[in-house]
């Protein structure tokens, strides 16, 4: 059966991500990304997430915390900002990143995502990547600046060269209200 959009980007994850690798949740939100990849990486693994705001920390704090899971370092700071924060030996066995763009449920919708800080988080993963590491991109895009954001990352992906990344499209085309969609860079080499 079609995959919604959230399951279909973990079932990606899932399939490029193994036991003991590093990743990355740069918007960590309500911290069910972090939960998923977390259980995912195992505990010779370690999840790096990352949030600009303090609502979204606590969540997912939170969420680790009920799920007992203690391989996860919550960052308040800016997805742009990771290289500052991961140790060298973790950035060797970086595995894969998920980005929920848009703003946070339930909180302020004038605090959102932007193409640019995006944009450089995205050219530092991808550097650091193992073969076949994946990043995915759940791209919200219905509310103000959503747009500009998407047609950003857009242009951006599809510039990646193919000899060294796949970049798949994945969305609903006939459901109203501008639904989410999915991008995901596959790193060849």
């Amino acid at each position: 059966m079609i995959k919604g959009i959230l399951k279909y980007a973990h079932h990606l994850l899932s399939e490029s991500i193994t036991g003991g690798d590093t990743v990355i949740d740069a918007t960590c939100g309500n911290g069910n990304d972090t939960v998923f990849l977390s259980k995912t990486v195992g505990t010779n693994g370690h999840v790096y997430g990352f949030d600009i705001q303090e609502q979204a920390i606590i969540h997912t704090r939170d969420r680790l915390a009920r799920e007992q899971l203690t391989n996860a370092t919550i960052i308040h700071d800016s997805h742009s900002n990771f290289i500052h924060h991961i140790p060298v030996d973790r950035l060797t066995r970086l595995g894969g990143a998920i980005f929920n763009l848009g703003y946070l449920p339930g909180s302020d919708k004038t605090v959102i995502t932007n193409s640019e800080t995006t944009i450089l988080a995205m050219e530092g993963i991808l550097s650091h990547l193992k073969q076949n590491g994946l990043i995915v991109l759940v791209i919200y895009h219905g509310h103000k600046g959503g747009d500009q954001e998407k047609e950003h990352l857009l242009h951006y992906v599809s510039l990646l060269d193919q000899t060294y990344y796949h970049v798949l499209y994945y969305g609903f085309i006939n459901q109203k209200n501008e639904p989410p969609f999915i991008l995901a860079i596959q790193k060849r080499h």
